[in-house]
C-alpha cells in the first residue's frame, strides 16, 4: 500500500536491533501503532502479535493479515474477486458524488469511484445478510483499501488530490488480494482499535514497538478517505478538500505538550521486558527528552539510540534542515513501578541521591500513611509506596505549588509552561525578559498570583530558591538555569506519579499536626540542618527560620512519637566542615536510637545520617 511514513526502509535495522538486543525466549511482539502492518508482518512467523491502532482502516488491515487463515467464502454464489473484477458497475454513491471529478475533486476517476462505491456496498450488504463471516468481511475491505491505493490520484497522502491526472489514476482499478495469514504459523492474535495509552496497562508481554506520529500532521486527516471507505459511514464532510470529522480519531501525539505527557505515561506503565521506539529528528519531542524518559525506566546500561540518515519528505517546515535522521531507541525496562522520581526543580540538598538508601532502610511492612514533616523539594515521599501521603511544609508557597501540580492536567500544565516561555521570551541567563516576568508576578495581588508562574520564575532564578522579601515580593535574581529537556521530563514524570497518589496537603508547624497521625502512620522528617549554611536556615523567605529552639522542639516531638510506638525516620547531618551537631549526638545517645551512616563519596566533609527508632 502507498503509505508515506511506513517503515519499510528501516525494517532491516529494526529486525537487527531485535535480534541483537532481545532474548530468544521472547514469545509476543506488540506493535502499538500498526499503520499498514509493515513491522509486525515481518515478525509474525516468530512471535504472537498484538496489533493496535487508533485508525479503523489500520485495524481492518491487521484483522485481514492476522486472523484470516481459512477464507472460503462458502455462502457466496461467486468468488468475490471474480465478481468485483467484472465489468458491471453499480449505482452512483458517496465516493462518486464527492471524490471524483463529478463532485469537483479528482481523487479518483469517475469509473474507479463507481467501482469503489459498488464494491464497498456489496461487502456491507453481504455482511448484513450473513453471507460472509467477520474475518471475510475485514479481508475484503482490506483488499479494497489496497486496490484503491494503486489508482488514487494523490502524491502520497489523501489531504489533497493532484491537479493533473497521475498515469496510475486513469487505469481501471483491479480488485487485488492482500496477504492473508498462513495456517502453518497462525496463532490467534490480539488486535485492538484503541489509543495505546488507554490500554497499555492491561497488556503485558515481551517486546513493545512504538512508531507514533512525530510531526503536527494528523494521520487521521492525511488518510481520511481510507477511514471513510473502511467505515462506510458516509460522514459529513467539510473544508476545501472535503474531509471527514476527525476529532474523535485525531491524535494528541501530534500536539506539542500532549505528546510529551502521553509518551512518558506509555513508557512508565508499559509492562514489557523490552521497548523499541522509532522516531524522527523532525519530531516534536527532542532526542534528549526521549532519552531522559527511557533512562528513568531502563535497566542500567541497556539504553541504545541508533541514528539512521534518511531521505526526507519535504514540507514548508523542514525544507531548510541540513540533516535528517530516523532514530531507533531501545531499553530493557525495569519491573513495573520500580523507578525513582526526581523533583522538577534542581535544589542543592534535594535528597534524590539518597532515595534508594532511604527506601532500603524503611520498615519491611507495608506503610499505610507516610507523613513527611518537611517536604522541601519532595524527592522522598514521591518515591514511597503508601496508601496515603500527608505532606507538610511551613512554606505555604511551596504547598500551593504542589497542589497545583496535583490538581492540574499535566498536558495543560506543560502547554502553559511552553506558552509562557515563548510569550516572555525566556532564555538562558536573560535578565531583561526574566525581570519582565518577575514584575508581572510581583505586581499581581498576592491572592491572585498563579503558582504556575512562580514555577516559571523558579526555573530561571538563582539556585532555584523560593525567596520573598518583607513586602512578599519574589526577589531572586536571574541565574544560568532554564527550562530544558531534563526539567521537562522531570516535571511530567513527577506530576504523573504524584497524581496517582492519595495526598493530604498541609502548611503547619511540624508539632501541630497530631490529628493526622495514627497508629498506622510512619513519620519521616528532613529538617533544616542546624550546622550547615543552607539558605533555607535564614528568615528571609517570608516564612520561618530554623534555630536551636526549633531543633530541640523536633527532638521532643519525635520522643513523643517513639513513646506511642510509632515509627519514624529522620535525615540529618551530624558533622559538616569540621562542625558537629552535639545536640543531635547527645539526643541519639540518650534515647538509644539507631544511626545509619550514608557514605557519600562526593561529600567526604559531611556525615549524613538516618536516625530511626525501629
Amino acid at each position: 500500500m502507498r503509505y508515506l511514513w511506513n517503515k519499510q526502509q528501516l525494517l532491516s535495522d529494526i529486525l537487527q536491533l531485535i535480534k541483537e538486543s532481545c532474548d530468544e525466549d521472547c514469545k509476543v511482539f506488540c506493535d502499538a501503532f500498526s499503520w499498514t502492518a509493515t513491522v509486525w508482518n515481518s515478525l509474525k512467523h516468530k512471535y504472537k502479535i498484538i496489533a493496535n491502532d487508533n485508525q479503523y482502516y489500520s485495524y481492518v488491515i491487521s484483522q485481514a493479515k492476522l486472523n484470516t487463515p481459512d477464507l472460503k467464502f462458502k455462502k457466496l454464489w461467486l468468488n468475490p474477486f471474480e465478481l468485483f473484477n467484472s465489468d458491471w458497475i453499480g449505482k452512483k454513491w458517496f465516493i462518486y458524488n464527492n471524490y471524483s471529478p463529478v463532485g469537483g475533486r479528482q481523487y479518483f476517476s469517475e469509473e474507479n469511484a463507481l467501482r469503489i462505491d459498488y464494491i464497498r456496498d456489496i461487502i456491507e450488504d453481504r455482511k448484513n445478510e450473513g453471507k460472509i463471516t467477520d474475518k471475510e468481511y475485514f479481508y475484503l475491505i482490506a483488499c479494497l483499501l489496497e486496490s484503491i491505493s494503486k489508482v488514487a490520484n494523490i502524491a502520497g497522502v489523501y489531504w489533497a488530490f493532484l491537479k493533473t491526472r497521475d498515469p496510475r489514476a486513469v487505469k481501471l482499478m483491479k480488485f487485488i488480494k492482500v496477504e492473508q495469514s498462513d495456517e502453518n504459523f497462525y496463532k490467534k492474535a490480539d488486535i485492538y482499535n484503541e489509543k495505546i495509552e488507554d490500554i497499555i496497562w492491561k497488556i503485558e508481554w515481551d517486546i513493545l514497538y512504538l512508531d507514533p506520529p512525530y510531526t503536527k500532521n494528523q494521520y487521521s486527516v492525511q488518510y481520511h478517505l481510507l477511514e471513510t471507505i473502511a467505515k462506510n459511514d458516509t460522514p459529513k464532510i467539510k473544508w476545501k478538500w472535503w474531509l471527514r470529522d476527525t476529532s474523535e480519531t485525531s491524535s494528541n501525539r501530534s500536539r506539542n505538550g500532549d505528546v510529551h505527557t502521553i509518551f512518558e505515561q506509555i513508557i512508565a506503565k508499559a509492562k514489557f521486558r523490552y521497548i523499541i521506539l522509532s522516531y524522527n529528528s523532525d519530531g516534536i519531542m527532542s532526542k534528549k527528552f526521549i532519552e531522559n524518559v527511557f533512562k528513568r525506566y531502563w535497566k542500567e546500561e541497556t539504553f541504545k539510540c541508533i541514528e539512521i540518515p534518511y531521505k526526507q519528505y519535504k514540507n514548508h517546515q523542514t525544507w531548510e534542515k541540513e540533516y535528517h535522521y530516523e532514530y531507533l531507541f531501545f531499553i530493557e525496562k525495569k519491573p513495573y513501578y520500580n523507578s525513582n522520581y526526581a523533583s522538577p526543580l534542581n535544589y542543592q540538598w534535594w535528597k534524590y541521591d539518597l532515595i534508594d538508601f532511604i527506601k532500603n532502610n524503611l520498615p519491611q511492612e507495608k506503610i499505610e500513611t507516610f507523613i513527611d514533616l518537611f517536604w522541601w523539594w519532595y524527592n522522598v515521599w514521591i518515591n514511597i509506596d503508601a496508601k496515603k501521603i500527608v505532606y507538610n511544609d511551613i512554606n505555604h508557597k511551596v504547598v500551593e505549588l504542589m497542589e497545583t501540580y496535583y490538581n492540574t492536567d499535566i498536558s495543560n500544565l506543560v502547554k502553559y509552561i511552553l506558552k509562557t516561555k515563548k510569550q516572555y521570551k525566556l532564555e538562558f541567563w536573560d535578565k531583561e525578559h526574566y525581570m519582565n516576568l518577575r514584575d508581572v508576578y510581583n505586581w499581581t495581588p498576592i491572592e491572585k498570583r498563579d503558582p504556575k508562574m512562580l514555577y516559571m520564575l523558579i526555573l530561571y532564578w538563582f539556585n532555584q530558591m523560593v525567596r520573598f522579601n518583607s513586602s512578599y515580593d519574589y526577589n531572586n535574581p536571574v541565574w544560568p538555569t532554564w527550562l530544558n529537556d531534563n526539567m521537562l521530563e522531570k516535571l511530567i514524570s513527577f506530576c504523573r506519579r504524584m497524581q496517582e497518589q492519595n495526598i493530604i496537603f498541609l502548611s503547619k508547624y511540624f508539632d501541630t499536626i497530631d490529628k493526622y497521625i495514627d497508629k498506622n502512620s510512619f513519620i519521616y522528617c528532613d529538617p533544616p540542618y542546624l550546622i550547615t549554611v543552607g539558605s533555607y536556615n535564614d528568615w528571609k523567605r517570608w516564612f520561618n527560620w530554623w534555630g536551636l529552639s526549633d531543633e530541640l522542639k523536633l527532638y521532643k516531638f519525635l520522643e513523643k512519637i517513639n513513646k506511642k510506638w510509632q515509627k519514624f525516620m529522620m535525615s540529618n547531618v551530624l558533622e559538616h566542615n569540621g562542625k558537629k551537631n552535639t545536640h543531635l549526638e547527645k539526643w541519639i545517645q540518650n534515647n538509644k536510637f539507631r544511626v545509619i551512616n550514608y557514605k557519600w563519596k562526593a561529600r567526604k566533609w559531611r556525615k549524613e545520617i538516618l536516625v530511626i527508632n525501629y
